[in-house]
């Protein structure tokens, strides 16, 4: 499983950490230094548009449940709401 990460998340003994445990691998998306002003990056993008997304969902919206099972629960259910919605 390939997962994007902020380029703070790029030091060796985190990457390594990460897999040895989650058998994950993570990516690291920088910035251009090159450019200035703002540029959306393409992989973060994709993700702050699904938090959004989230955000339509009343009980995404703030941290109400105790359990991250509940809460994981619930992305899943917004997440089937967002494909039904698109597929009709």
């Amino acid at each position: 499983m390939l997962i994007w990460v902020d380029g703070g998340y790029q030091g060796q003994d985190f990457l390594r950490f990460v897999m040895d445990t989650h058998r994950w691998i993570i990516q690291p998306v920088l910035r251009k230094d090159r450019v200035k002003g703002f540029v959306p990056i393409t992989q973060r993008w994709k993700v702050e548009r699904t938090f959004g997304w989230f955000n339509w969902c009343r009980r995404l919206s703030k941290d109400y449940e105790i359990l991250p099972q509940t809460s994981e629960a619930l992305i899943y259910v917004a997440n089937i709401r967002i494909m039904l919605r698109r597929l009709a």
